[in-house]
């Protein structure tokens, strides 16, 4: 099989991204939330892994509702993070060291502290009055309809002044903006155009599949749950691949830039939508139906495992159906979801499952993004009391769970398996008591218990440790065209204990993936249309064992193995 490959002119495309939580990452003036000095500071660290682009999470002003998510101006930054010149200073070292700089845009909704809301709550007739959306009670006075907000209520809060509902399909404090206003598209260009002119290379857009609402606004049906009603009529909206066109057209296409998507409830059909690069609009999008795949009777706060032939099933429908048109960001934890090696690995064989973790996300095709602490192998924290998380989702599902009568043991389960929590505690640059080189005082977050063994000084002293095994990922990224361009093939799926791909370039390159999903040690045949290949050699082994390929493979607990060769 071969492929063409059409976007060779555009960097992003073999570019490796490490997402950024500032307020983890590392603390420099000593009030226990991470600053972008901090993020300064640990440049060197992130020059040596090898990534290309920096991923900040939201640095803008914010009273931290839903941490950052909630912006209150979109011009200023959050003082605990610094001032407009730390940021500058940040951007010219990184680029300094040719690194890049995303900002997360998050423009489906603003805070309630937002000086368009605080205008728009007043009167119907303001400058400002349709910025949000509003509604009138239903005729029985109401809610304008039956749409649940993600982190619990109704969707709708009802505002004396104006007498009517606004939405928010989050927190209350997050009144949803009105994408139909021309005026407030233009508010928001303006702002993009500030950051892309100040130097920031491009966005990753919050919810950005939600901007666009059915302006019937339907009841929602029982298929979804109450707190993804809002689905609807928000989610993929009649003019959203309009709007995202007209913000490419006025704004991104005036800029080398990277543009991600956070889309969800989005089918790998709609994705290609939104990723063509003929349609104009974004460059990638964030899948989230592998991350829905251990979801269980209760969604998400549920403690189902995950199996490995739905993992393959679902990259592999995005892998073939981005392959031509549009492209795929690879990515396997963020800020919203627990740790990989938690959650798609094990803990008891965590360094050895977080190499191949790292070797299966790196060898598809995509732009892989890796969140801060990843390429250490970190695991999700199990804090001793449920008064330790402080994440606004985990806090509503622990009160609603305690109501529905579920035992302690069981909520906090479900906590330590899923909460958003696990994936923010502090980065542990260092060993030390307490605060692990994060900070000299108490940290905003708990520290993850584990951080004493788990830490970035430890991962840099062992030669064999999950960094430089992402470090050799990232490099052959850099180096070889069959990563970046060649087509995904997968083998036997319904394997349900090794994920065995290839990957193969137009000029006959081609790599194999042979992964194990399993704490066994076992014996793999390869597949037998792949043995004909006599010039397969290694390219990189988890274990750093196997020396030469065999037909028949000895594989260890969540061993991995690259093949390269070529007819």
């Amino acid at each position: 099989m071969t492929t063409t490959n059409k976007f060779n002119q555009n960097w992003w495309q073999s570019a490796v991204v490490y997402q950024v939580y500032p307020q983890s990452f590392k603390d420099t003036n000593r009030d226990g939330i991470g600053d972008l000095n901090g993020i300064i500071d640990k440049i060197p660290y992130l020059k040596t892994l090898g990534v290309d682009v920096l991923w900040l999470n939201p640095i803008y002003a914010s009273p931290q509702v839903d941490n950052g998510y909630d912006i209150s101006d979109y011009y200023q930054l959050n003082p605990e993070y610094g001032t407009i010149n730390d940021f500058k200073h940040l951007l010219q070292i990184a680029h300094d060291n040719e690194i890049k700089i995303i900002l997360d845009l998050v423009v489906n909704h603003t805070s309630d502290q937002h000086e368009w809301f605080q205008a728009s709550r007043k009167s119907r007739d303001n400058y400002f009055s349709n910025y949000y959306i509003w509604k009138d009670p239903a005729k029985n006075g109401d809610l304008p309809n039956n749409w649940g907000a993600t982190f619990g209520g109704p969707a709708w809060t009802y505002v004396p002044e104006r007498q009517q509902y606004y939405l928010h399909s989050f927190a209350p404090q997050q009144p949803e903006l009105n994408w139909e206003e021309p005026k407030l598209r233009q508010s928001i260009y303006e702002m993009m155009r500030y950051w892309l002119s100040f130097g920031v290379d491009g966005f990753r857009m919050d919810v950005i599949s939600l901007i666009s609402k059915r302006q019937d606004f339907p009841d929602a049906d029982d298929t979804l749950p109450y707190s993804k009603s809002y689905y609807a009529g928000a989610s993929n909206g009649p003019r959203v691949h309009e709007f995202l066109q007209e913000m490419n057209r006025e704004v991104l296409s005036n800029f080398n830039t990277l543009t991600v998507g956070e889309t969800p409830n989005t089918s790998s059909d709609q994705a290609i939508l939104y990723t063509d690069e003929s349609r104009h609009e974004l460059n990638m999008v964030f899948n989230f139906d592998h991350m829905h795949i251990d979801y269980g009777e209760r969604g998400k706060f549920d403690n189902k495992r995950f199996q490995l032939t739905d993992l393959k099933r679902v990259l592999t429908e995005w892998q073939n159906k981005l392959n031509d048109h549009g492209w795929n960001s690879l990515y396997w934890s963020n800020h919203d979801q627990p740790r990989a090696v938690s959650r798609f690995g094990s803990e008891v064989y965590r360094v050895e499952s977080a190499k191949t973790l790292g070797t299966v996300l790196h060898m598809l095709k995509g732009t892989p993004y890796i969140f801060q602490g990843e390429e250490i192998g970190m695991t999700n924290a199990k804090f001793s009391a449920l008064s330790d998380y402080k994440d606004i989702e985990t806090k509503n599902i622990i009160d609603i769970y305690a109501k529905e009568g579920l035992s302690e043991k069981y909520i906090k389960e479900v906590a330590y398996l899923r909460s958003r929590d696990n994936a923010r505690t502090p980065m542990p640059w260092n060993g030390t008591p307490k605060f692990a080189g994060f900070s000299d005082v108490t940290p905003w977050l708990k520290m993850n218990p584990n951080y004493q063994t788990i830490n970035v000084e430890s991962a840099l002293r062992d030669n064999h440790s999950v960094f430089y095994h992402y470090q050799k990922l990232i490099k052959l990224r850099h180096e070889l065209p069959v990563i970046v361009n060649g087509k995904y093939q997968l083998y036997e799926p319904d394997n349900d204990k090794i994920y065995t791909f290839t990957r193969e370039a137009q000029d006959g390159t081609m790599l194999l993936i042979v992964a194990s999903f399993t704490d066994q040690t076992l014996w793999y045949a390869v597949p037998a249309p792949l043995r004909e290949k006599k010039s397969w050699r290694v390219l990189i082994d988890s274990y750093e064992q196997v020396d030469q390929y065999h037909d028949d493979l000895q594989l260890s607990p969540y061993q991995s193995i690259v093949f390269i060769g070529k007819d």
